[in-house]
């Protein structure tokens, strides 16, 4: 449902928003000379793939993948061996398959909901038959998996919260539908399990939220004996065992080190046997890893752009063959089988969303399976380029700049801010960074202290700076632009997701002379309630979030002094403002108060509400008028 809260009615507006983009239109069309840039229709922006989530059958004779048809998501099998054996496999019409993964080469665990919050249905399917099972009663519980590329003798792992929400126990499910067996119940304390090669669980991870403790047994029912210990600063984070060797694991680590570096440790005793992987500069992603073939087949680091290095030799020469045959694009690895002769990976630019593409090693062949949005592979595009600059205490932040096609002496800015903030912008296409820079914007993404990839000391910088030294350092960008000729000091605006669209509250009421408007998407204007929303199986982090955010009963002076709420009366520059009814992160009371508040001093602010969602827009229509609503708002304020 649709809320308006604004000073002036639905049809006044309808027609004003019409007008508007009409004139804007004409006008950026007529004014980009010869290096016209076309106005591309949002809906191709944010459409969505029709094919999704390719996996390979263990044996690389099949690809299974999620296609839509009759508006929900189904599973299709290839067959790769006997075209004509291709099929869909499941025929949902009013609910959609949420994830599968292959367990055998002819079977396939998946689960269906009609929403994300709907209660967990999980079943086995026969790809021969077309037979499935239900595999555990429904029930509005939550799973996590575990090794969920392999089955040991016809069983999967995974944790269910059944017996306490707030805790998650260890179950083996068989695959024949007879149901789920307890193998060990949560202390309270344990916050991740993992499985060694031959399917026992030797090894778990403690967290009192703050420090982590990873514990080792020798096999399951035998009591369980630390043999490592981190605290918030420092991560080992398991990535899988090591083939044929259940006493030994591969691993992301910063002990002793700032950059996560890609590890092999000894599993008994908590020690790292041997460095495989590292970069002074970044840390090394977690990706890369296979189940299947129990190795670090790549790692993966972000500079400027991503970096990939293979590991396996093998792996490495179908890899340079398939670089040869896309100079220009970066490459990301999707999926392998243990043989390594089929292959799944994507392609994409900063100007292309690139496609998905399957090979085959042995007859170097490519086949494309799917474009990533064809609506937008003929089109032109900005380029993507990193920036770097000094914050006010000297700190060297990076970013990205997006520019439009259209080159200026100086640009209008869209300061788009990432969530998090313990996440980062990476290079690569960006839908609604691309959409922005269309318009005419140049869109600049600052990957403040605080986001990840950076190393430990970086991260941890930005600890209790929410409100202080993050928004200095976006604050800094944006100066940095102005100084170096690239921004327009009279068109700069502000946006964001969940943190993003708090740094733009919080821009409207400390910086309102920087910017000319500001857009929250489930922006945090409370962060006293924005603790009381975490849901019960976030619990166990609580402290970790005291220590990265702050405690909202010690430290009430500054969670007072840091949230928009408190401080709507300082806001004098435009708001874009959209809240889901379902956010539990963002209180929708406190939302209200803060868009009263403004309105309440004639300042222009345009609410809308939309009961159904939650932090994300998930339906089309909601996501489109979304961009349709930053459009309009943007074209008023900043040209």
């Amino acid at each position: 449902m649709l809320k308006f809260s604004n000073i002036w009615g639905y049809e006044v507006f309808k027609m004003w928003l019409i007008n508007k983009l009409n004139i804007y239109m004409l006008f950026f069309l007529c004014s980009c000379g010869g290096a016209q840039q076309s106005t591309i229709p949002i809906p191709d922006f944010f459409e969505k793939s029709e094919k999704t989530n390719f996996k390979l059958s263990p044996d690389g004779s099949k690809i299974a993948y999620l296609g839509l048809e009759d508006h929900c998501r189904n599973i299709f099998v290839l067959d790769i061996v006997n075209p004509d054996s291709s099929k869909q496999l499941t025929y949902q019409d009013n609910m959609n398959v949420q994830y599968f993964f292959w367990t055998t080469n002819d079977s396939i665990v998946y689960s269906n909901s009609q929403s994300f919050e709907d209660s967990l249905r999980l079943y086995t399917i026969d790809v021969r038959y077309e037979l499935s099972k239900l595999l555990i009663p429904v029930d509005d519980h939550r799973i996590r998996w575990l090794n969920t590329t392999r089955s040991f003798d016809g069983t999967i792992l995974a944790l269910m919260n059944k017996r306490d929400s707030s805790v998650f126990d260890l179950y083996r499910i068989r695959l024949d539908g007879a149901g789920s067996t307890l193998i060990d119940q949560n202390p309270g304390n344990f916050s991740s399990w993992f499985a060694s090669n031959d399917g026992k669980v030797r090894l778990v991870m403690s967290s009192d939220s703050v420090e982590e403790t990873f514990w080792h047994r020798t096999e399951e029912g035998m009591p369980f004996n630390s043999v490592i210990k981190t605290d918030f600063e420092s991560t080992v984070f398991p990535l899988g065992p090591v083939k044929g060797n259940a006493n030994s694991m591969y691993a992301l680590s910063n002990l002793g080190r700032d950059k996560l570096a890609l590890v092999e440790m000894e599993i008994q005793h908590g020690k790292e046997t041997k460095v495989i992987f590292e970069d002074k500069d970044a840390d090394v992603n977690r990706e890369g890893y296979f189940f299947s073939n129990q190795e670090p087949l790549f790692s993966a680091v972000y500079k400027n752009h991503k970096k990939v290095t293979v590991h396996n030799p093998k792996l490495a020469r179908i890899y340079h063959r398939i670089q040869k045959k896309f100079d220009d694009y970066s490459i990301d690895i999707l999926d392998v089988d243990s043989m390594f002769n089929t292959l799944i990976f994507k392609t994409y630019t900063d100007r292309n969303p690139g496609s998905i593409y399957y090979y085959h090693a042995d007859k170097d062949k490519i086949v494309e399976l799917t474009t990533q949005n064809p609506k937008l592979t003929e089109r032109s595009f900005g380029k993507m380029e990193e920036v770097a600059f000094n914050s006010r205490d000297g700190r060297t932040i990076k970013g990205y700049l997006t520019y439009p096609l259209k080159a200026q002496k100086s640009y209008p800015i869209v300061v788009l801010v990432h969530d998090g903030p313990n996440r980062r912008d990476v290079w690569g296409f960006n839908a609604e960074a691309q959409f922005l820079a269309n318009r005419g914007y140049a869109v600049f993404q600052v990957n403040y202290r605080g986001s990840t990839g950076f190393g430990k000391e970086f991260f941890t910088a930005g600890f209790k700076q929410w409100g202080g030294e993050i928004q200095n350092d976006i604050s800094d960008g944006v100066t940095w632009l102005i100084h170096q000729g690239i921004a327009d000091k009279d068109r700069i605006a502000i946006m964001g997701s969940g943190f993003g669209g708090y740094s733009a509250l919080y821009a409207a009421c400390f910086n309102p002379t920087l910017y000319k408007c500001a857009i929250s998407s489930s922006g945090y204007t409370n962060l006293f309630t924005y603790f009381k929303e975490i849901p019960p199986y976030y619990q166990q982090y609580l402290k970790l979030y005291h220590q990265i955010i702050g405690h909202p009963t010690r430290e009430y002076e500054l969670f007072k002094a840091i949230s928009p709420l408190f401080h709507a009366e300082k806001v004098n520059i435009p708001i874009l403002f959209f809240q889901g009814g379902k956010d539990r992160h963002s209180s929708v009371t406190d939302a209200n108060q803060f868009v009263q508040k403004v309105k309440n001093r004639d300042v222009p602010v345009r609410y809308i509400y939309k009961e159904e969602e939650g932090k994300r827009f998930r339906k089309e229509e909601n996501i489109i008028q979304y961009y349709q609503e930053v459009e309009a708002f943007l074209a008023t304020y900043l040209n």
